[in-house]
């Protein structure tokens, strides 16, 4: 077989004697191995590349490999020989990736690759790898490269500057060649038919510029001349490597050349509806040579309801798909080229819908909600949310909120944003349409708010009671589950269960049953929890504090007794109280005096009373009051019982406080306001204080007189607060008439006003007499009539006006009984207190001085 081989390609002709030499060589070389061993005998891959492509040369590089040049658009073929047993698999790839789409990745026996046309990417080193299993596979390259030689690009610049003020202007005229090529194109340029080097002609520079695409030529025609108005070549060559002839292009420059200039018939905006047919005009403007207008459209391409007559494109029934950016250029390679755009919107009615799925959005409170509506159109609308169901703003604080996008984000969602949002676009594109609207309801689910929170249940003995402990409010509205525990203990659970509440019956109340019981109800979002207190002991008596005191105090023995007044809270929710506990305590000492007090009927609202001897002068104590009934002891209730003396003022004479002395009459500083009142007179006052306003000396006009203010300037805002309280005074008569002088000078005084405080069950403030402005720089009188129903106090509040000039003083503070002179004076008037029967306002009044002794009681 293989001398008639060898034959078969020795007679084939002279044709391609090299390539048969070269194949007659691998054929021997590849197949003496198999012979020398026999049939059946494993050899290795062996491979050799081959080329019967239109080549224009093959050469050897310097790393022993063949380069393979062809020209772009020839037919490349590359054949891979391979020999070994069993036959090998052979696969060729290109250094940048598969030689071709055909071959791509794909394993073929003893192929030849082919490539029609081939083009310049194309170019690069080939690989063809044999590989059969014995042995390490056989690879072997090609380098393929294309030449190629495009057509030259001619664009000229021009720039223009003065010379020498403005006496005359240079223009210089920059001819920039470019060209792509393979191998490096060689430039000539010409004007006309005579070829331009720089030591020719002084008015000439050609250079290659930094950083351009492809390979540049730049002539420069310096400070443009007349003869330099003529006809300029470029001309590119590779030297006619496979044949590639030279080409050129030519330009005439003349004294007019000019880059091209547009102008747009229409907006660089159009909004039309769909339908209509328009006609977009653009036209040139200047230009030398005529430069070529071209309409694009992007994206993609120009619509085919689309015609281009020169500068002109019309559009034929206009539809939604036409709207986008058309793109009007005018080129003659003279600067740069002039562009003009416009923006087609087509109008399409909006429409809004609300995703599936997302017509009600379910979230936990305190997470992240967003509400969401589809919106179409053209051009698209921006969205406007509000609230249907609830008058209360959006988070942001309007009553709207605007989105493009068409999503309602509502950050930390709280249970009040719970309710039906509207989405509607906004009127915004032409169409004379009523807005599109869409709901959407946003459930915030949050753990359930029961009542009662706490609750004191008092019962008989052997009596039953229900324990209900409700849910209020919760989403979902609704008792999942409900556990009960007794002093912490669980509790069966009860059988019948509600919606919105769970309840535990105690069939029979005793000392056993009598404890803490716990409800706590889960809506699947969390827990809430009532707590019940459940006994039959009593409930606590309630010290009446209208009581005199002391009633008796004989100043030879240094004793005092004291009646001790009380009603007893709710006596019938419990069985009958049989007696009391009373111990009492002096403060300083720890032994306690225990006596009974026996009861033989009790009423709601019934006074009681038990007179408490031989109290020490001035001893306090401290006095403790427990009913007692057959469950056995209830609440006890405890108070401080206090001896002191009348109040002296420094005149003993009368009951007018001046605030002469440091204690100011037991006046005491209000801990709950924002600034106190001061104390001082005309030596001790701040000699850089504020002009204008307070007063010089205190009523007396002596500089040792004092009196209390109130400091307007920094650190005091607007509003700020003082407020003085006085002693507890017992009430002794019907009547009492309040006197006090005010000083209110200054241009930013506020307010001064009244208050009394009456001490009953509870304290309760109410405003008798208010002033405000400024009243000038004078002390002036107030008498204020009061009828307060109990134990009181009264209490003066200065409060800060705008600015620092406010500053406001009070001195000789008189309290009296009976009724206010009647004579008018001012703005003074009387507020009935509560419990009162007093009439709402009294004439103010002057009364004489009338002494009035203060017994002070404190809880």
């Amino acid at each position: 077989m293989l001398p008639g081989l060898f034959w078969l390609l020795f007679f084939a002709g002279d044709e391609g004697s090299a390539l048969k030499m070269e194949l007659i060589l691998f054929l021997f070389l590849s197949l003496v191995p198999v012979y020398s061993r026999g049939q059946g005998v494993y050899a290795p891959a062996q491979a050799q590349i081959i080329h019967a492509g239109q080549a224009c040369v093959v050469k050897e590089d310097n790393i022993s490999e063949r380069v393979y040049t062809i020209r772009e658009g020839d037919t490349l073929v590359l054949q891979c020989l391979v020999t070994g047993h069993p036959r090998p698999q052979v696969r060729w790839t290109k250094t940048a990736g598969s030689a071709s789409d055909k071959f791509q990745e794909t394993s073929v026996l003893n192929e030849t690759l082919r490539i029609e046309k081939i083009q310049r990417l194309q170019g690069g080193r080939y690989y063809c790898k044999a590989e059969n299993g014995v042995g390490v596979p056989a690879i072997k390259s090609i380098r393929v490269d294309v030449q190629y030689l495009d057509e030259p690009v001619l664009t000229i610049h021009q720039t223009i500057s003065d010379v020498r003020g403005s006496f005359y202007q240079e223009k210089t005229v920059f001819l920039r060649c470019t060209v792509n090529s393979n191998p490096p194109a060689r430039f000539i340029w010409k004007r006309g038919a005579e070829t331009l080097s720089h030591s020719q002609d002084n008015g000439v520079d050609i250079y290659e510029p930094l950083y351009t695409q492809g390979e540049t030529k730049v002539l420069k025609l310096k400070n443009l001349r007349p003869q330099d108005y003529a006809s300029y070549t470029c001309q590119v060559s590779v030297r006619n490597v496979c044949s590639i002839p030279d080409k050129s292009i030519t330009f005439q420059l003349t004294n007019t050349t000019a880059p091209p200039a547009l102008k747009l018939s229409v907006n660089e905006t159009l909004v039309v509806n769909p339908g209509d047919n328009i006609t977009m005009q653009c036209s040139l403007t200047g230009g030398d040579p005529l430069p070529e207008v071209v309409w694009s459209h992007s994206p993609g391409p120009m619509p085919p309801n689309s015609l281009v007559q020169g500068g002109n494109l019309t559009l034929w029934r206009i539809r939604v798909e036409d709207s986008g950016y058309y793109n009007c250029t005018a080129i003659n390679n003279v600067g740069n080229p002039a562009k003009k755009m416009v923006n087609l919107l087509v109008r399409l009615p909006p429409t809004i819908s609300v995703p599936k799925g997302q017509s009600t959005i379910t979230v936990r409170e305190g997470s992240r909600a967003e509400l969401q509506c589809e919106v179409r159109g053209k051009p698209k609308p921006p969205i406007i949310w509000s609230r249907v169901d609830k008058e209360t703003p959006m988070p942001s604080g309007t009553m709207t909120m605007e989105t493009y996008d068409g999503k309602l984000r509502l950050e930390s969602v709280s249970r009040e944003m719970s309710g039906t949002y509207k989405c509607q676009t906004a009127r915004y594109n032409g169409f004379n349409i009523r807005p599109r609207e869409a709901l959407v309801q946003l459930n915030v689910q949050f753990p359930p708010v029961v009542e009662p929170a706490f609750q004191d249940m008092r019962q008989g003995m052997g009596r039953s009671v229900t324990l209900r402990c409700t849910m209020l409010k919760g989403s979902p509205m609704k008792v999942a589950t409900s556990v009960w525990r007794f002093n912490g203990t669980l509790l069966a659970q009860p059988l019948a269960e509600q919606q919105d509440y769970s309840e535990l019956k105690v069939d029979s109340v005793s000392r056993e049953t009598s404890g803490s019981y716990e409800c706590s109800i889960s809506n699947d979002v969390g827990v809430s929890t009532c707590l019940f207190q459940v006994s039959a002991k009593a409930y606590s008596p309630e010290f009446y504090y209208d009581t005199p005191n002391p009633t008796l105090s004989q100043k030879q023995s240094k004793n005092y007794s004291y009646v001790l007044q009380w009603t007893q809270k709710e006596p019938d929710a419990v069985d009958p109280i049989l007696k009391y506990r009373l111990e009492v305590r002096q403060l300083a000492q720890r032994n306690t005096i225990q006596t009974f007090i026996p009861v033989k009927k009790m009423e709601k609202g019934l006074l009681l009373e038990h007179i408490l001897p031989n109290l020490k002068v001035p001893q306090s104590y401290e006095v403790r009051l427990t009913p007692i009934t057959s469950f056995g002891a209830g609440d006890m209730a405890a108070r401080i019982i206090r001896y002191m003396e009348p109040i002296n003022y420094p005149n003993p004479t009368d009951n007018t406080c001046r605030f002469e002395d440091e204690k100011i009459c037991g006046f005491v500083q209000d801990k709950m306001d924002n600034f106190d009142w001061t104390r001082q007179n005309a030596l001790t006052q701040n000699p850089k204080r504020t002009v204008n306003t307070g007063p010089p000396t205190d009523i007396s006009g002596t500089p040792e007189g004092y009196y209390m203010f109130i400091e307007a300037s920094r650190p005091r805002v607007t509003g700020d607060k003082a407020r003085l309280i006085s002693p507890l005074y017992n009430i002794t008569a019907k009547y009492y008439c309040v006197s006090f002088y005010y000083h209110m000078y200054g241009k930013h005084i506020g307010s001064l006003n009244l208050l009394v405080r009456v001490r009953n069950k509870r304290a309760i403030d109410t405003q008798v007499w208010s002033l405000s402005g400024n009243r000038g720089n004078m002390w002036q009188q107030a008498h204020v009539p009061i009828n307060p129903p109990g134990p009181f106090q009264i209490i003066f509040e200065g409060v800060r006006g705008t600015s620092y000039e406010g500053d406001i003083a009070i001195d000789d503070v008189t309290l009296k009984k009976g009724d206010c002179p009647r004579k008018p004076i001012g703005p003074n008037k009387a507020v009935a207190l509560p419990g009162s029967s007093a009439p709402a306002v009294h004439s103010p009044c002057v009364c004489g001085p009338l002494t009035f002794f203060l017994y002070v009681l404190l809880r």
